[in-house]
């Protein structure tokens, strides 16, 4: 059976825990998606956006050297891709700027499984249409 089309999307997952990435990366393969890359930095993810060319991002606000909030301003000076916050994090002044600075949507570590797959599944779903 064919995938859906919002599942086929590249995803591009930011993160300084390997070990969460490598989670939240084989999360989604299990769930059918198939264009996963993954970034430890600001300067590996911004590398990614502008080679791979991902139609959505996934952000921890806490990297080195520079953060979340940081790098989406930056990915936003060459892309409008949809972005996800997933981050310990969880203050309410930090989900608003993460939110102020245009992310689609910020969802705090622990996290459900489950409900981050709907979270994804629902903003490619709105962004990227099937005919798209």
């Amino acid at each position: 059976m064919e995938q859906p089309y919002w599942k086929q999307k590249k995803i591009l997952l930011v993160d300084d825990e390997k070990a969460l990435l490598d989670m939240v990366r084989d999360f989604l393969q299990e769930d059918g998606y198939t264009q996963i890359k993954t970034a430890g930095t600001a300067a590996e993810a911004v590398a990614a956006a502008k080679d791979w060319n991902p139609d959505f991002a996934v952000l921890d606000v806490m990297l080195p050297k520079v953060d979340g909030f940081s790098l989406l301003e930056r990915l936003r000076t060459f892309t409008a891709i949809p972005v996800l916050f997933l981050t310990a994090r969880g203050e309410d002044e930090d989900k608003i700027k993460g939110l102020g600075l245009g992310a689609d949507d910020y969802m705090v570590k622990p996290f459900l499984p489950r409900e981050l797959l709907l979270r994804v599944g629902i903003i490619l779903r709105r962004y990227y249409r099937e005919d798209n």
